[in-house]
């Protein structure tokens, strides 16, 4: 019940235009988002006899006695399985496998856009983590990496760490470490901007689902001190007074128990994935100095951008929203990590390729930017400062910042199995592949 309930509670938020909108453009001109297209000629016998029968056998015969020729005579070491069950879907929650279907096609389209790496989202009416993680564990000969989405939490975590142990290819938790990767880009430069070094910054998380604990790890790792996190659930503070705390949450716990209007005093980061209006104004107003407020619960923040500009000017803020600066979107992220992932045959995601990421991001949102990303943005001008601290998710130089910096995190930590390539030449590659992707689909959105 509860589910339906916020099912119709964001329908109730979008106005009938929009739905329309977006139920024409999932319908027309054919439903979905995703189509199978063919990159290989087959319109004569001869083609016939090369790409089925009896030419195939001699791929098939080759891999046989090598696996890994698989990356050399099929789409596999381009292919990534998005992967969900539907049990935490945006801000949606357990609506099912099927319901899910429009998100996970919406990934690979943005897979497919941003990165040339193409998708077969595999919807999976699977609950019970074990036979999740055996169900997934069985298509390994399909992909080069999986994407799990939308896996409601604590499972998530145990189903990303056994495949992560027992799969040969990245396993990646997108809702987990992609919200990771992005809000530390923006955490990043935040304290730069504000003269701050991480391991004195007081951090409060509200919201302990797969994402939360993902960044709060994921800031633990850039610095933060595990002891100045301050974690919120639904039933208030991580604390070691509770009983009723799973391990993923424990490694948070606080020695005392407090509100959330304490913790926030003189906090000097608000890390919001929980829901609407939970940040009060005279909480912000209650924060250190240039308070750096991430609010990203979905669809509505934590506090609107409006209202915490107006009793603390000096703030950072950051949402999940396009309309609003600083927007925290997965999409920044997932993309080129699978890319590079790919490219290098990487074994697994290290910690090192997620931190290389939000660093190459970080840096990127430093640099001018071109006149395309603002007409993109509107007209409105972009400037590294307290309005712009990441990237905006359209802007066509992601791809040659990230990747190359996340290839050779793989190569320093051990993951990849491929030599790392001529970073220049890499640049190229990736800005070609790309560029026709978006000719080939009428989607041509920037230029080199």
């Amino acid at each position: 019940m509860r589910d339906r309930r916020s099912i119709m509670y964001f329908l109730k938020l979008m106005n009938d235009s929009l739905q329309q909108q977006a139920l024409l453009y999932h319908e027309h001109p054919r439903p979905g988002k995703l189509e199978v297209l063919p990159c290989k000629s087959c319109f004569s016998i001869e083609d016939l006899t090369l790409a089925y029968s009896p030419g195939v056998a001699a791929p098939c015969r080759v891999i046989a006695a090598d696996p890994t020729a698989a990356a050399q005579y099929t789409g596999r070491s381009n292919l990534v399985g998005v992967i969900s069950n539907g049990t935490a879907v945006l801000g949606l929650g357990n609506i099912g496998a099927r319901a899910a279907k429009p998100v996970m096609e919406g990934k690979g389209l943005l897979f497919k856009i941003y990165a040339d790496v193409d998708v077969f989202d595999i919807e999976l009416d699977v609950t019970k983590p074990e036979t999740l993680i055996e169900v997934i564990k069985a298509m390994e000969p399909t992909f080069g990496a999986i994407n799990l989405e939308d896996i409601k939490a604590p499972e998530c975590f145990y189903v990303e760490q056994r495949l992560r142990e027992e799969m040969n290819i990245p396993v990646f938790h997108d809702d987990q470490h992609g919200t990771a990767v992005i809000s530390g880009a923006a955490l990043l430069n935040a304290a730069h901007l504000t003269g701050r070094l991480l391991q004195d910054m007081k951090c409060v998380v509200c919201g302990a689902g797969a994402a939360g604990i993902a960044c709060a790890k994921f800031y633990m790792a850039l610095g933060i001190r595990r002891e100045n996190i301050y974690m919120f659930d639904s039933k208030g503070l991580i604390h070691t007074g509770r009983l009723d705390l799973h391990p993923t949450k424990a490694m948070f716990a606080q020695s005392d128990d407090c509100t959330l209007e304490v913790a926030l005093q003189g906090a000097d980061i608000f890390l919001g994935l929980s829901r609407k209006g939970l940040l009060k104004p005279e909480m912000v107003a209650s924060m250190a100095p240039s308070p750096i407020i991430f609010a990203c619960a979905n669809p509505d923040p934590e506090i609107t951008y409006q209202e915490a500009k107006e009793v603390r000017p000096d703030c950072i803020m950051g949402s999940g929203r396009s309309d609003w600066p600083n927007q925290v979107n997965n999409v920044s992220c997932f993309p080129y990590i699978f890319r590079a992932a790919l490219d290098m045959q990487a074994t697994s995601i290290s910690e090192a390729m997620k931190i290389a990421a939000s660093r190459a991001l970080a840096d990127l949102a430093r640099c001018p930017v071109p006149q395309e990303v603002i007409d993109a943005n509107g007209g409105v001008p972009l400037e590294f400062g307290r309005e712009y601290v990441i990237p905006k998710p359209f802007d066509p130089r992601m791809i040659t910042y990230l990747c190359p910096a996340i290839a050779q995190a793989a190569v320093i930590s051990g993951v990849a199995q491929r030599e790392l390539p001529n970073l220049e030449a890499y640049k190229t590659e990736l800005q070609e592949r790309v560029q026709r992707v978006r000719e080939r689909t009428g989607t041509l959105v920037g230029s080199y």
